[in-house]
C-alpha cells in the first residue's frame, strides 16, 4: 500500500489552485517507492509526497511545471541504465515509470480528491482508474491500457490501557501516520498531560471499540493488564475485521486468557487471531522497546492481513 495521506491532505488544502500530480505507475527491481505513490505539485512550486525518495524529484518538479503551464500529461521512465542515471535516475538499481498529470477535468479530476476523502472517512476503499492513452482519471472502469490505484481507509490504532507502553506506542504510531485512539475508563490514567495529541476515550473498552467499528485498516492492542478492561476489549475486537489484535502478557497469562475467552463464548479460531505475547520477538526490554516490537508487528499485519 502506498502512503499517500499527506498528498491527499495537501491536494484538498490547495483546492482551486493549478496543480499537477505525479504517480508511480510501474516499478522494476529495487524501486524506492511502491506503485501508486503520489507527489502533488502546486503552481507556486510547493510539493508534497514522493515518487522515488529523492532521486528524481527535481526532474518531476520540472515536468510538473510544464504540465501546469498547459503541456499534455507525460510518462517518464527512470532507471540506472539511463545516460544521466546518477544525475536524474535511480542509482539504487531499480527502475520506475511515473505519470505526471494536470489536476483538471482532463487529467486527475479535482473532484476525485473529495470522493477519495469521503470514502476513506467512511472506512471504505475506493479505486481510481487512469487511462494511459488519454491521461484522464476516473472512478469508472476503463478498458484497454489503464492504471488502477486503490486508496484504502486511513490506518488506525486503538490502544486499550493508558499505561507507560501506550505512551511510547502512541508516539511511534503517530510518526507512522497512524491515527491513535486511547481507551481507558480510569480517569487518573487517561489524561492529556500523559497523552498529548492523542484522541482519548473514557468509555468501557467493549463499548468504545464497538462504536469505533474497527475495519481492516485498524489495529487493536490491549495493554492494561487488567482482565476487567482487556477481556471485554478483546471480545469486541475479535468480532471485528481488524487486521491486528494484540494483547500484553506472558505465555502463562495468555493461556489463562484463552480459557476465559472460550468460557465467554469466543470461538477458538477467533482467539487464534490474538498476537500474544504481543509484538515481534526482538528481545525487547522496557516500555519503549516493547512498543517498537508492537509497532513492527502491527505494520507487518497491515501489509499481510491474516498473518498476525
Amino acid at each position: 500500500m502506498a502512503d499517500n495521506d499527506t498528498v491527499l491532505a495537501a491536494a484538498q488544502a490547495w483546492q482551486g489552485a493549478p496543480m499537477a500530480i505525479a504517480t508511480v505507475i510501474s516499478t522494476w527491481g529495487s524501486a524506492p517507492r511502491p506503485r501508486g505513490s503520489h507527489m502533488i505539485v502546486h503552481v507556486d512550486g510547493r510539493f508534497e509526497g514522493s515518487v522515488s525518495g529523492g532521486c528524481v524529484e527535481s526532474d518531476i518538479l520540472a515536468t510538473a511545471a510544464e504540465v501546469i503551464a498547459g503541456a499534455p500529461f507525460q510518462r517518464k521512465h527512470y532507471g540506472v541504465a539511463d545516460a544521466a542515471a546518477w544525475e536524474v535516475g535511480l542509482p539504487c538499481g531499480g527502475e520506475i515509470e511515473v505519470l505526471v498529470q494536470p489536476v483538471s477535468a482532463a487529467g486527475f479530476d479535482p473532484e476525485l480528491f473529495d470522493r477519495i476523502a469521503e470514502a476513506r472517512a467512511a472506512g471504505q476503499a475506493i479505486t481510481v482508474h487512469t487511462d494511459l492513452d488519454t491521461g484522464q482519471s476516473t472512478t469508472r472502469t476503463i478498458e484497454g491500457a489503464a492504471f488502477v490505484n486503490r486508496y484504502d481507509p486511513p490506518r488506525r490504532l486503538l490502544i486499550v490501557g493508558a499505561v507507560q507502553i501506550a505512551q511510547a506506542l502512541a508516539g511511534l504510531a503517530r510518526e507512522l501516520g497512524i491515527a491513535v485512539t486511547l481507551i481507558d475508563p480510569r480517569a487518573r490514567f487517561l489524561t492529556e498531560e500523559r497523552f498529548p495529541y492523542v484522541t482519548l476515550d473514557d468509555r468501557w473498552p467493549d463499548e468504545a471499540i464497538t462504536a469505533l467499528a474497527p475495519d481492516p485498516a485498524t489495529a487493536v492492542v490491549t495493554l492494561s493488564h487488567d482482565i476487567k478492561i482487556d477481556d471485554p476489549a478483546l471480545i469486541a475486537a475479535l468480532a471485528s475485521p481488524a487486521s491486528y489484535v494484540g494483547a500484553l502478557g506472558s505465555r502463562k497469562s495468555h493461556a489463562a486468557r484463552v480459557e476465559r475467552l472460550k468460557a465467554a463464548g469466543v470461538a477458538p479460531q477467533a482467539i487464534e487471531r490474538i498476537d500474544a505475547p504481543v509484538g515481534l520477538d526482538i528481545g525487547a526490554i522496557g516500555p519503549a522497546e516493547i512498543a517498537l516490537s508492537i509497532a513492527a508487528a502491527m505494520i507487518r499485519a497491515f501489509h499481510a492481513p491474516g498473518e498476525a
